[in-house]
This record gives C-alpha cells, sequence and structure tokens, in this order.
C-alpha cells in the first residue's frame, strides 16, 4: 500500500471529468433516496486526503462522518482486518463463536467510563446499537417509555426514526413511527432564552418536570442522549445538564444511555464526550470511529442490565463481523499508540482560535462550538435575533468543497458547518484548511 502524499491538489474543476462519469452511471443505478455531499468518486484515502478518481487531493474534514478517526487506511487497521480475511470472513457468532468479538468486548469494558463490571454486544450500525439499548433496557427494567431529547439524532431505522428529532430527510414520508417515544428540551446554550448561563439548571429542571408530569418517571425505561449532539448541530449541553438527567434517571430506576456513536472513541479529546462531567452512563452506544471504516457497533453497559435480554434475544447475522472486530482492535492500537484524545485536543487548540478570529470580522457567525475534533460555527442572519442562516452555510460549504477542502454541514436548521478532520491529520493540512475556510468568508 503507497502511502498518499499529504498535500492538497487540484488538477480539474471538483467534480473532475471521471466523477462527473460516474455520476451518470451513478443515477442510472443506484436509488435517488440515498443522496452524496461531493459528487467526487473517491479512488484512495488516508491520514487528511482524499484522493478522487481524476488524482484530485482533498484535504478531509469530515472523516466520512467521524468515522475514520485513525485514517482511512490506518496500518494497524489494514494489517489486522488483511490478517483475519486470509483466515476467515464469516461464521455467524451466533453459529461458532471467534476470539476476536470477545476481545473488543474486554477492550470496551476497559475503554469504557465507569469501573463496575461490564458486558457487551456487537452490531452493524448506530442505528442498530441504539435499537438495541432499547431492547436492552426495556427487558430490564419492565417499562416501555423511552425519553429523547430536541435536536437529537439516532437513526434511520423504525424505531429510530422515531427517536430522531429531525423530518427532512431522515423521517418525511416514511412514518408511521415506533410508539412510546417522548421528546423533551436539551440545553442548548445558544439558543436558550434567558441566556447560556442559565441553560444547564433551567433545562434540567423543565426536563425532570416533564418526564414526572407527562410520562411518570416509573413508567420510563430509558433517557437516551447525545453527549455531544451531532446531526443537530455539535450542540454541547449545558454545564449540569448531563449529570442532573443521569442523577435523575438513577434515583428513578432509568436506564440512562449515552448515545456516543459520533462523539465517542476521541473524538472529543477524551474517549468518550459524557467523561468531560464525570458520567457513568449506564448503557453507551458506540459505532462510527470505533472500526477505522469497517462496519461494527456496540452497545457496552452495566452486567446486569445488559445481561437482561433472554439468550437469543439480542444478535444478528453479521453482527461483530470477524473482520470488522479485528479493525476495531487495529483502530484501537492506533488511538493508543498516538494518544489520539490527545491529538483532538490539539486539534481544537489550533482550530478555535482561528474560528474566533473570523467570528470578530463577520457576523454571520453566530455561535462557535464543540470539542476536540468535533467542532462547527453555527451561522445566522443577524446576531440579535439570531435567525438561522442556511444559504450562508450551504454557500461556504460549495466554496470549501471547490477550493480542495472537504466540509460537511449539519443542524435542525440546516445552518451548522462542521468539522471533523481525522484526528491523524498533520498540522499543516489543518492550517491549510483553515486557510480555505477563511477564503470563503471573505467570499460570501
Amino acid at each position: 500500500m503507497t502511502a498518499i502524499p499529504q498535500e492538497r491538489r487540484l488538477v480539474t474543476a471538483i467534480p473532475g471529468p471521471k466523477s462527473q462519469e460516474l455520476q451518470a452511471r451513478r443515477t442510472a443505478a443506484v436509488a435517488g433516496g440515498v443522496g452524496s455531499v461531493l459528487p467526487v468518486f473517491a479512488a484512495r484515502a488516508g491520514g487528511g486526503i482524499v484522493e478522487d478518481v481524476d488524482g484530485n487531493r482533498l484535504i478531509d474534514f469530515g472523516s466520512g462522518i467521524a468515522v475514520t478517526s485513525v485514517g482511512a487506511s490506518a496500518e494497524a487497521v489494514v494489517r489486522r482486518a488483511s490478517a483475519q480475511l486470509a483466515d476467515f470472513t464469516h461464521t455467524c457468532f451466533m453459529v461458532t463463536p471467534y476470539e476476536g468479538y470477545v476481545e473488543v468486548c474486554e477492550r470496551l469494558a476497559e475503554l469504557t467510563p465507569g469501573d463496575h463490571a461490564k458486558k457487551s454486544a456487537l452490531f452493524n450500525s448506530g442505528a442498530e446499537a441504539v435499537e438495541n439499548a432499547v431492547k436492552i433496557a426495556r427487558s430490564y427494567t419492565k417499562r416501555q417509555a423511552v425519553v429523547v431529547f430536541d435536536h437529537g439524532y439516532h437513526g434511520r431505522t423504525n424505531l429510530t426514526m422515531a427517536l430522531t428529532s429531525k423530518n427532512m430527510p431522515y423521517k418525511n414520508g416514511f412514518g408511521p413511527f415506533a410508539p412510546e417515544i417522548y421528546r423533551v428540551p436539551v440545553a442548548y446554550g445558544y439558543r436558550w432564552p434567558t441566556g447560556p448561563e442559565n441553560c444547564g439548571p433551567e433545562a434540567s429542571a423543565q426536563v425532570i418536570d416533564q418526564i414526572s408530569k407527562q410520562i411518570g418517571a416509573d413508567n420510563v425505561a430509558a433517557i437516551i442522549i447525545e453527549p455531544l449532539l451531532g446531526e443537530g448541530g455539535f450542540i454541547e449541553p449545558a454545564k449540569g445538564f448531563l449529570p442532573a438527567l443521569a442523577r435523575f434517571a438513577r434515583e428513578n430506576g432509568i436506564v440512562f444511555v449515552a448515545d456516543e456513536i459520533q462523539s465517542g472513541f476521541c473524538r472529543t479529546g477524551q474517549w468518550f464526550a459524557c467523561e468531560d462531567e464525570g458520567v457513568v452512563p449506564d448503557l453507551i452506544t458506540t459505532a462510527k470511529g470505533i472500526a477505522g471504516g469497517l462496519p461494527l457497533a456496540a452497545v457496552t453497559g452495566r452486567a446486569e442490565i445488559m445481561d437482561a435480554a433472554h439468550s437469543g434475544g439480542l444478535g444478528g447475522t453479521y453482527g461483530g463481523n470477524p473482520v470488522a472486530c479485528a479493525a476495531a482492535l487495529g483502530a484501537i492500537e492506533t488511538m493508543k499508540e498516538l494518544d489520539l484524545a490527545a491529538k483532538a485536543r490539539h486539534i481544537e487548540a489550533v482550530m478555535k482560535p482561528r474560528l474566533a478570529a473570523l467570528s470578530e470580522k463577520y457576523d454571520v457567525i453566530g455561535d462557535i462550538r464543540g470539542r476536540g475534533a468535533m467542532i462547527a460555527i453555527e451561522l445566522v442572519k443577524d446576531r440579535a435575533t439570531k435567525e438561522p442562516n442556511p444559504e450562508a452555510t450551504a454557500a461556504l460549504a460549495k466554496a470549501c468543497h471547490a477550493a480542495g477542502l472537504l466540509v460537511l454541514t449539519c443542524g435542525t436548521y440546516g445552518n451548522v458547518l462542521r468539522f471533523l478532520p481525522p484526528l491523524v491529520i498533520g498540522e499543516d493540512l489543518l492550517t491549510e484548511g483553515l486557510d480555505i475556510i477563511e477564503q470563503a468568508f471573505s467570499a460570501l
């Protein structure tokens, strides 16, 4: 495997002629409901670069939506997955088990917050992990209600669409949805009516009041929250909010589930985002960054909760596939060896001051937030009214793409520019990416 030169290179317009040819083939063969941020077809990727079929090299500030944190062709991931491929691709863990699955569960018990006895079950996708966390919580509590939050995103299956708060593009026209799902406010400091300083205590009091009055705490199986909200706009719940919810859950026999699918595995500068305020969830769902790009997901949690489901009640044909497990062990090895949590904190230290300087120049920037290598800018039409500005967001993303920088947008209002660079990105590429963002703002 030849290493990809870690430098941006534009040899054609974006997308180039070969990408356009492939796009025509794609349009004829791939369902229209499957979208793409940028119709540039990848040929190779590694480090902080995605190289397309036309030979253009783009700086990657997306990591395949926080998946390739260790890079898209990390040595340990490729080495371990290749060795496993040569041995066997599949037996189904529910038919004849294998060591890789067990070892991934052992690593998860070590790495996730809390020193209690833990067990895990492995799946294929984040949505599957969340769905199974609900099954486990309901089995353990013998209750049905599930509490989720405004701006939350948990997946695209029927149950996880019900848990997700945003209609377009995730839910529109796909109902009816699973019942016994209740949505409550989240501590969104930037948009909290009485200001960010009051947000944590006020929002948690409001949530607890709503759960107690509208649902009844005794009916709630699980409270599910992303400790740093992803698709909803990289919202960092105001301080005190998560600990208050975790305490309320504990006092009322409710399973507290941290959805760390986008925020886990060193992305926020810690192994898991809930560690920031010392929150120890009962269950934690992981996927995305877990296996260096191979499909794997997990539910990890207190042993007595994880064991609540009857034998045969959890599983799936491909869940914990041996090649994906080998990749996960390679990804975890890489994260430890390179101390990628520290790398994420360094990325934040480079990005935040540059973005803060932009904020002083451009009134369109309403808020800069996030932690580690999970950083976002919220764009507004007016700083006083905070009216969302999705048009500026789309224009900035388009300008970055044309200049060879892959960026993503998100947010319930479509007005958030989010940055998820691979944690192994070189500082020169990081700086060059920020230069491109600055140029895009100056051209607005």
